[in-house]
């Protein structure tokens, strides 16, 4: 496949087919490992390593740190030619990694998580903008949803395996086994389209893009809902053991169940892409804060897992009505730069909100942190709604004026 293609001309049925493929079979085997670490990690790290929720917490900041440093500070600023190099060798190194974490000890974790994390900042936002690179608006947004679908299979999948292979192996060796999947990214990494960049210049860091409201509403959305999904990956799982007597395996099937309620909201929107967003925006965030108020009050893993699937509605939604509205908010030669200062703000929530809820956790305790994340939730509601009013009045602007 040529480093850059000419995504102007029209793309034969077996081109797209090939180029599908590849985009969905890197989205699994990268999705689905980074996360088998991201839950299994603060699990090693306190029944292994024993942590407290405080050191578990910087752990988890430092790896979405070093996320958000190759996303914001190199991914961001590189042209089509070289980001495509700095993808490649991130997918190597991340399949190189990945193995480590099994002979990890509490001094190297602090070595391998945030290495294998940094590589991400150039493989996630770089998957995203090739999936959008197709000049047809359906056809284009069917591929996105098609791909934030399987983002979703493979968060089903990837706990189930979890789950069933700890009958067989040992907690650490399920590290092991998972590293065939970065691998298989790896070889994907040779083979995704980049987009045509020639004639575009580059800039430093372009403010306009912060201030686009199509910008704003896709971060404010994604907000209301990485903010409990922080507090559920990291501590969720602690949860359910310290209250419901739960062991590891029962906490990576409920997490599949978790995933399996995203992956049919998902499965839903890929078969109806909606033409309007705002309404499913506020309904996920209605959700979301329903969901973490069954938490916050279970009596009993029923009721948390109840919590789990219902929180799997919004964690389904959330994400593909977010790179829509980027999508369709800017041209093919700023996608990379939306995507990847997108991906970067996602990455700082998740660098500082490890911390903020092991410090939470520490004085309110699992139950309540739940429970103090919904009047948060309900103040970005409100300036979404501000936010998304604000886009109406400048379309209607727009029209007018094009009349």
């Amino acid at each position: 496949m040529p480093e850059n293609s000419n995504t102007d001309r029209q793309i034969d049925h077996r081109t797209v087919i090939v180029i599908i493929a590849v985009i969905l079979s890197m989205t699994f085997a990268i999705r689905s490992s980074n996360n088998m670490y991201v839950t299994s990690v603060p699990l090693l790290a306190r029944y292994y390593f024993f942590y407290s929720n405080v050191e578990i917490g910087l752990l988890a900041s430092a790896a979405s740190l070093t996320t958000f440093i190759m996303s914001t500070f190199i991914n961001a600023r590189a042209e089509s030619k070289t980001r495509r190099k700095i993808f490649i060798i991130s997918s190597i190194i991340y399949a190189v990694t990945f193995p480590l974490f099994y002979i990890s000890t509490p001094f190297t974790i602090w070595i391998i998580l945030p290495v294998a994390s940094f590589t991400l900042g150039s493989i996630m936002p770089n998957i995203i903008t090739s999936a959008s690179l197709f000049k047809d608006k359906r056809q284009r947004e069917r591929i996105l949803s098609i791909y934030t679908l399987t983002l979703s299979l493979s968060l089903i999948l990837g706990p189930y395996i979890e789950s069933e292979l700890l009958h067989y192996v040992s907690f650490q060796e399920s590290f092991l086994i998972f590293s065939i999947l970065p691998a298989v990214g790896m070889i994907d990494s040779f083979f995704i389209k980049f987009p045509d960049e020639m004639g575009v210049r580059r800039r430093g860091f372009d403010i306009t893009v912060l201030k686009d409201k199509g910008f704003q509403s896709s971060l404010l959305n994604i907000l209301a809902y990485n903010i409990p999904f922080a507090f559920l990956t990291t501590y969720g799982g602690l949860f359910g053991i310290s209250d419901f007597n739960i062991n590891i395996s029962t906490v990576n099937l409920t997490f599949s169940l978790f995933f399996l309620t995203s992956f049919i909201s998902r499965l839903v929107f890929s078969v109806r892409v909606p033409e309007r967003l705002p309404r499913l925006m506020f309904s996920a965030v209605i959700l979301s804060a329903i969901g973490l108020l069954v938490l916050g009050t279970a009596k009993s893993y029923d009721y948390f897992m109840l919590a789990f699937l219902i929180l799997g509605i919004p964690h389904g939604l959330t994400y593909p009505l977010s790179v829509m509205s980027i999508t369709r908010s800017f041209p093919e030669n700023r996608r990379n730069m939306a995507n990847s200062y997108f991906f970067s703000i996602m990455m700082a929530i998740g660098t500082v909100m490890p911390f903020i809820s092991g410090e939470v956790i520490k004085i309110v305790g699992y139950r309540n942190a739940f429970l103090v994340v919904i009047p948060v939730i309900f103040v970005i509601l409100a300036t979404l709604y501000i936010v998304l009013k604000a886009k109406e009045r400048e379309e209607s602007t727009s029209t007018m004026e094009k009349t």
